[in-house]
């Protein structure tokens, strides 16, 4: 990976059935396969007849929900589930999710994926208003939105659809009442989300992969501007939002963010990156000895590369994959240890070749460059570093951390400065225009704005308002 880019959140939601099941320990297995969207929280709330109860805590999902943690939580009757990346909000254990609301038709709980981009006026209305948040997250905004007009409505789902009215930006979310399960998805479908089917309850997940991991049956995602509820066993759905705005899919999603077993609306992740690997080698061919790709989602792309040029793919780059997020930074002297306790270069495979490296993207630059640095002293030959995503330029307010184009390398230097600066033979990056079309199924609508500065919404955040982790 380029440099600190991070993953995007993980839902997970079960709803009630007549068919016995282990709700916990299904929550527990989903997250897990969706830890790779968060690891600094995770989190699940569990309905027990009129009850809702919240278990959650700041870790990846082994440590929150280890053996004893899971034997004290009582099965109950539905349950949602939270894997945490936060993009707003201070990294502490009241903003892990999902959040619990008590109000006077009940108790309601939500997790949220996303960003929005004008949770600050909201948040300024609802304090204006007497209310008193407890979280710095913007998934309590969205909770709180709803909750004003679940006062007002009969159902839920009737509050979730008028709230979509006043919440602007990237947001897919699950909402759990004490008898209902209920999903929905921003007008323009920024982030994923699938429904799955396990006996004669609906399973949603960010991704289809934690459907397969519980042995559900994937169904259909759902569409953006939907809203899905589960009542009595039934799927219903409302479709108001729907078809009103251009569909935005963030295309980091099938670059970097999802796991490459996934499927996002209807688009093989693998094949997504099979293909950004392709455009590469056209756009960007070279003479080389071995293609090789940083773990793990460079790999892929990095066999598309090959397969397109000809060029032998080889393993290069083995990962310690028994380090996340918890392992201990060091000091500044120490950074270089630290890539090598992560990435270890395989000199058999790259010792006097001419090597074509390939990662899913180059942000900062930091950790592309100590990559190189390992490749060289293996003994590579000429190094000649190709990314799989565009040049960032420019900053995202839909949930991936980037705040500014200040630390971006491509928005600062030149081509030429970039070669040399990382200390590579040549450079490329996909285009933009290739970047749309990583479906087979042809052009879809995508978000690109991090590169293109083409933004779906107009950002009402201020620099000085955007607040990162």
């Amino acid at each position: 990976m380029g440099a600190n880019l991070h993953e995007e959140c993980g839902l997970f939601a079960v709803s009630n059935g007549k068919f016995p099941l282990d709700i916990v320990t299904t929550c527990y297995y989903g997250l897990y396969a969706l830890q790779h969207r968060g690891q600094e929280g995770c989190g699940m709330a569990v309905t027990h007849g009129e009850n809702i109860s919240l278990y959650r805590d700041l870790g990846l999902v082994s440590q929150v929900f280890d053996k004893e943690a899971l034997s004290k939580i009582p099965n109950g009757s539905a349950a949602i589930a939270h894997a945490r990346y936060g993009t707003t909000g201070v990294n502490n254990r009241l903003n892990v999710q999902p959040l619990v609301i008590n109000h006077k038709k009940g108790k309601m709980a939500l997790a949220h994926n996303g960003n929005l981009i004008n949770d600050f006026e909201l948040r300024d209305q609802f304090e204006s208003e007497g209310s008193i948040f407890q979280t710095t997250s913007d998934s309590e905004v969205i909770a709180y939105t709803i909750t004003k007009y679940r006062l007002k409505t009969k159902t839920i789902e009737e509050a979730i659809v008028q709230a979509m009215d006043d919440i602007k930006g990237a947001y897919s979310i699950c909402v759990m009442s004490h008898n209902k399960i209920i999903a929905a998805r921003d007008p323009r479908g920024f982030r994923p989300l699938s429904i799955g089917t396990l006996e004669d309850r609906f399973i949603f997940a960010s991704e289809t992969c934690a459907l397969d991991t519980v042995g559900a049956t994937f169904l259909r995602d759902v569409e953006p501007g939907e809203v899905v509820s589960v009542v009595d066993g039934v799927l219903k759905s409302d479709k108001t939002h729907c078809n009103k705005e251009k569909k935005s899919l963030c295309v980091f999603e099938l670059l970097y963010f999802s796991r490459p077993d996934s499927i996002i609306d209807n688009i093989p992740v693998l094949n997504a990156r099979l293909r950004a690997g392709s455009f590469l080698a056209l756009e960007h061919p070279v003479q080389a000895d071995v293609v090789i790709g940083v773990p793990d989602s460079g790999i892929t792309a990095a066999i598309g590369y090959s397969r397109q040029s000809g060029i032998p793919y080889g393993v290069g780059l083995i990962k310690n994959k028994y380090i996340g997020r918890t392992f201990i930074q060091p000091q500044q002297g120490q950074r270089d240890t630290a890539v090598r306790i992560k990435l270890n270069a395989i000199r058999a495979t790259v010792e006097g070749k001419r090597v074509v490296l390939i990662d899913d993207s180059i942000v900062r630059g930091t950790t592309s460059k100590r990559i190189v640095q390992l490749l060289r002293e293996a003994g590579a030959k000429e190094i000649h570093l190709r990314s799989s995503a565009p040049k960032f330029l420019y900053p995202c307010f839909f949930g991936t951390d980037i705040d500014s184009s200040e630390n971006l390398l491509a928005y600062n230097y030149s081509d030429d400065q970039m070669k040399e600066m990382l200390h590579v033979d040549s450079l490329g990056f996909l285009s933009v225009d290739n970047v749309t079309k990583l479906s087979d199924k042809g052009i879809e609508g995508f978000c690109t704005a991090c590169f293109s500065g083409d933004y779906p919404i107009k950002n009402t955040k201020t620099k000085d308002k955007f607040r990162l982790e």
